[in-house]
């Protein structure tokens, strides 16, 4: 195997803590770990992976991390910069970015400056800057090679037709736990019901927007920068059983898809070891005992989070940026209780259609548009 070094960024979450077990299982050397405020289960990974460096976002966790990994020889930073300074770290080559939202825009394009692999597990970071990243990544020669299962299929099913570019992408979906579900039967459903995905063990932001297929519509975003394919040459197909990743479509007709059991290790694996193949833990398929696989189209006016997220990629960069910023607000107001299922939607939808003509040609642009945008979706008056 390619010998490489991994910084995790979210080492704590559901990706990071995957990351850290295909590691484990291949031996692949962790130089760098980082993640927000969850020092314990941090420490527990610094000491088995004994990292060179260890990040804390929020600086008072980091300050007692700091005193409790004295004994080790490793190099704690914290605070705003954090990951971003873990993320440029000159001891590993390839950059896990599991961050959830914006927070990993910073850190990705500083591993991006530093020409590693990223292994993108955060897809906000295309959705509010795409055409940004993508352009510094080539300037730069950094590789970015999709996590998320469903651009990790696309990536693979492209993998062997080097230089011939597919015509149209194929992008699955499960539906989430609301699949079937009217708009009005929808709005009021409590966070409880929301956070149960029928296949999909994620963390909470994730979950609920799987729920209001927010997450798909942002997947198409990303899909357009990490592949170029204009949205109108995206298909999104809901696929209850969660078997067909995605798949690409090429001139002659012929449909390339890649499968496999809804389990996140292999995307995490063949991001950390591509362009090779390796037994993964991963349990195998037995399309046998599946019997059938069914698709169809995903209800526009049900799940209004994903047409608005498919109209604001036909609009604009601004647009994508105001509304993955003030989704992300809603999404956290819901799961508090002070803000409606439904009101995830209209929060959003309202930002985005204030802000869509707002300058996003700079970075420094991009992350005053996701502030303004997070400043009006905590402060709209929508239940």
């Amino acid at each position: 195997m390619t010998e490489h070094t991994v910084a995790v960024l979210g080492s704590t979450g559901s990706i990071g803590t995957q990351t850290l077990e295909v590691c484990a299982l291949l031996g692949i050397g962790v130089t760098a770990l980082c993640a927000g405020r969850n020092i314990d289960l941090l420490e527990a990974q610094a000491r088995q992976f004994r990292p060179a460096v260890v990040g804390v976002a929020d600086t008072e966790a980091g300050r007692t991390l700091r005193s409790r990994l004295a004994d080790l020889p490793c190099r704690v930073v914290y605070g705003a910069e954090a990951a971003q300074e873990t993320a440029a770290d000159p001891g590993a080559d390839v950059v896990v970015t599991a961050m959830t939202g914006t927070a990993g825009l910073l850190p990705t394009m500083a591993a991006v400056r530093e020409a590693k692999r990223i292994a993108l597990a955060n897809k906000e970071t295309l959705v509010c800057a795409g055409r940004l990243v993508m352009a510094a990544a080539a300037r730069h020669g950094a590789q970015i090679v999709p996590v998320d299962s469903e651009h990790s299929a696309i990536f693979q099913s492209m993998d062997n037709h080097a230089g011939v570019r597919p015509t149209g992408i194929k992008l699955t979906a499960s539906g989430g736990p609301f699949r079937g579900l009217t708009w009005e039967e929808m709005r009021a459903m409590p966070p409880e019901r929301a956070l149960k995905h029928p296949n999909w063990s994620m963390g909470a932001k994730v979950t609920i927007d799987s729920a209001t297929m927010m997450n798909k519509g942002l997947e198409l975003i990303e899909a357009m920068h990490l592949f170029g394919m204009a949205p109108e040459n995206i298909e999104i197909l809901v696929h209850p059983q969660s078997i067909v990743h995605s798949a690409v479509e090429y001139a002659d007709g012929a449909v390339i898809a890649q499968m496999g059991t809804p389990d996140m290790r292999l995307p995490i694996q063949y991001a950390l070891t591509w362009p090779e193949r390796l037994p993964c833990p991963a349990p195998r398929l037995d399309l046998a005992a599946l019997g059938t696989l069914t698709f169809e189209r995903p209800d526009l006016t049900a799940f209004r989070c994903l047409r608005l997220a498919v109209e604001s990629a036909g609009r604009s960069m601004s647009a994508c940026c105001a509304m993955n910023a003030a989704n992300e607000i809603a999404v956290n107001r819901y799961l508090r209780g002070d803000l409606s299922f439904g009101g995830i939607y209209e929060t959003a939808a309202a930002v985005t259609e204030k802000l869509a003509g707002t300058p996003a040609d700079t970075l420094e642009e991009v992350l005053a548009l996701d502030a303004e945008a997070r400043r009006l979706a905590a402060e709209l008056g929508v239940t």
